[in-house]
């Protein structure tokens, strides 16, 4: 390359190094489904089941435990001065209750 020259990288560019993969929740139903050889509206029924009861357990403040899994906690956030990053002018954040999840031994062992 001379000097000043620039070089352009092509709008599409396939590199799995920074590419983020995610299961969606349909991809999550078809693999419970596969695992527990059951149906996939019978896989999501369970799955919506368990969500709506990790939520209801964190919404009167209980700690949701899978032993080997994780843990699910509320922690409460207290209030705090920001910045607005456009204007730079000092924001008051409201206190607020947010979800916490700890991984449990198993599952750190299975990810490393």
């Amino acid at each position: 390359m001379e000097e000043g020259e620039r070089y352009y990288l092509p709008l599409k560019v396939k590199n799995d190094f920074f590419r983020e993969e995610s299961m969606n929740k349909k991809e999550l139903v078809e693999s419970i489904a596969g695992a527990a050889d059951i149906s996939k509206a019978a896989a999501e029924k369970a799955l919506n089941g368990t969500l709506a009861a990790i939520a209801d357990a964190l919404k009167k403040n209980d700690k949701v435990t899978l032993v080997g899994f994780g843990t699910f906690s509320v922690s409460k956030r207290e209030a705090r001065t920001g910045r607005n990053p456009q204007s730079g002018k000092t924001i008051k954040i409201p206190a607020k209750n947010v979800a916490k999840f700890k991984a449990g031994s198993k599952l750190s062992e299975a990810i490393n």
